[in-house]
C-alpha cells in the first residue's frame, strides 16, 4: 500500500501542473485582463465591460502610442501609464516566463496578493473559509445522517407503500433546483411573505461578539439553518437512492441467504454482514462528497443568503480578472482535491481490508 500511495503522490505533480497550464493558457485568450480592468477604473467606467462599450465613442481620440493599441479603451491614456500597469501586474514578461515564475512561487507557497484588494491570497481564503466549511460540512453530515438510515429502510421494505411514497418525495427533492428551494425558504421563513423566523442574511448576528458561549452557538445555528437546508436537498436524494441500491445488491447475494439459513436474526444479517459491504461505496466516498459540496454549488446559495464564502470569492475574482486569486485558489483547491482522491482510496481499504490497490496495480 505504501508504494501505491507514493505513486499517487508523485502523480499529483504532473496532474497539478497540467491543470494550471491549461487554465493559464485559456486566460491568455480571454478579453478584459487585469490591465484592461485597471484602465476602465482609471477612466471612471467601473469595469472593463464599460470600457468595451465606451470604446466606440472614443474612436475619434488620438492614439497615444503603440502601448495603447494592445488594449481596448486605452485611447487617450499616456503610454507610460500603460507600461507602468504592465509592470505592476507582471505583464511586461512573456506568458511562458510568467507561468513558470507563478509555478515556482506556488511551490514555495507564495501565492501573492490580490491585484485589486491589496490582500494576500491566503488571507482572503482564510477569511472566506468559515462560510464554505459551514455549508460543506453540515450539508454533508446531515445528508449522510438522513440518507443512510432511510436508504436502508427503503431497501428492506422494497416495493411497499413506504418505499413508493418516499421515492416520490426523493424524486421531487432531487428535481427542485437548490437556488429555487433557497428562495422558497426565504419567502416562507425569512420575512418574505409569511413568517419571520430565521435571519435573511449573514453567518452570525452583528452583536455576536458580545454574546455568551451558548448564545453564540444558538445564533450560529439560527443563521445557517436555511442555507444548509438549501444545500442539502439534492445530496440527500442522491445518497438515499445510492444507499438503497447498494443494500439491494448485497441482500440478493448468496452469503446473505446462507446467513439467514443459519438462523441469524434479520438485524444481525443486515448490520453484521450486509452493512459493511453495502456501505463501502457510500462511506468511502465521504471525503469526495464533502469536497464537492465545499467547492461547488455554493455560489448561488452564498449569493441568495448574502454569505461571503469561497464561491463568491472565486466568482468575483474571475469577473475582475484578479489572476492571483484565480490561480492561487485553483492551485490550492486542485491540490486538496487530488489529496482527497488518495484519501478516498484509503477509506475504501479502511472500510474493506480485502481491497488491495497495490496488488491490483501489479
Amino acid at each position: 500500500m505504501g508504494g501505491y500511495i507514493l505513486r499517487r503522490l508523485l502523480l499529483i505533480i504532473p496532474t497539478l501542473f497540467g491543470i494550471m497550464l491549461v487554465n493559464f493558457a485559456l486566460t491568455q485568450f480571454v478579453p478584459g485582463g487585469p490591465v484592461e480592468q485597471a484602465i476602465a477604473r482609471a477612466q471612471g467606467q467601473g469595469d472593463v465591460f464599460g470600457s468595451f462599450a465606451g470604446s466606440q465613442g472614443d474612436a475619434g481620440l488620438e492614439q497615444a502610442g503603440p502601448a495603447n493599441d494592445r488594449y481596448i479603451g486605452a485611447r487617450g491614456l499616456p503610454p507610460e501609464f500603460i507600461e507602468q500597469l504592465e509592470r505592476e501586474f507582471g505583464f511586461d514578461k512573456p506568458p511562458v516566463e510568467r507561468f513558470f515564475i507563478m509555478m515556482w512561487n506556488y511551490l514555495r507557497l507564495d501565492f501573492g496578493e490580490s491585484y485589486f484588494r491589496s490582500v494576500g491570497v491566503i488571507d482572503l481564503v482564510i477569511e472566506k473559509m468559515p462560510v464554505s466549511i459551514t455549508l460543506g460540512l453540515w450539508s454533508t453530515l446531515i445528508a449522510y445522517l438522513i440518507s443512510i438510515p432511510l436508504g436502508i429502510r427503503k431497501a428492506v421494505r422494497d416495493g411497499t407503500g413506504f418505499d413508493t411514497w418516499t421515492s416520490g418525495l426523493i424524486i421531487v427533492a432531487y428535481a427542485i433546483p437548490g437556488f429555487l428551494f433557497a428562495i422558497l425558504l426565504l419567502v416562507l421563513f425569512a420575512g418574505g411573505s409569511f413568517y419571520q423566523i430565521f435571519p435573511l442574511r449573514g453567518l452570525t448576528s452583528d452583536n455576536w461578539e458580545s454574546l455568551g458561549f451558548w448564545a453564540k452557538i444558538g445564533d450560529y445555528f439560527w443563521h445557517i439553518t436555511l442555507p444548509v437546508a438549501a444545500s442539502t436537498i439534492s445530496a440527500f436524494a442522491t445518497l438515499t437512492l445510492l444507499t438503497k441500491n447498494s443494500f439491494l445488491d448485497e441482500i440478493k447475494k448468496h452469503y446473505v441467504m446462507t446467513a439467514r439459513a443459519k438462523g441469524l436474526s434479520e438485524a444481525r444479517v443486515l448490520y453484521g454482514h450486509v452493512f459493511r459491504n453495502a456501505m463501502l461505496i457510500v462511506i468511502a466516498g465521504f471525503p469526495a462528497v464533502f469536497i464537492g459540496v465545499f467547492f461547488s454549488g455554493s455560489l448561488i446559495i452564498e449569493t441568495i443568503f448574502s454569505l461571503d464564502g469561497l464561491g463568491r470569492l472565486a466568482f468575483e475574482a474571475a469577473v475582475a480578472r484578479d489572476y492571483p486569486v484565480v490561480f492561487g485558489t485553483l492551485f490550492i483547491f486542485g491540490l486538496i482535491g487530488l489529496l482527497v482522491g488518495i484519501l478516498s482510496d484509503l477509506m475504501y481499504v479502511l472500510v474493506d481490508p480485502r481491497i488491495d490497490f497495490e496488488r491490483r496495480e501489479g
